[in-house]
């Protein structure tokens, strides 16, 4: 009997997250002034469906 493994797509991919604030592309706030973190923290999230 074989058994077929399912691939899902994706799987296994590293992927560092990018955000745009103010017009700039960002993966991490570590260079952001007070300001803009508080910017990014007062953003709303809206759910998707």
């Amino acid at each position: 009997m074989e058994t077929k493994k399912t691939k899902v797509v994706g799987e296994g991919v590293k992927f560092e997250r990018i955000r745009r604030i103010t017009g700039y592309l960002v993966g991490t706030l570590d260079r952001f002034n007070n300001a803009k973190k508080a910017e990014v923290s007062d953003r709303v999230t809206h759910g998707t469906n």
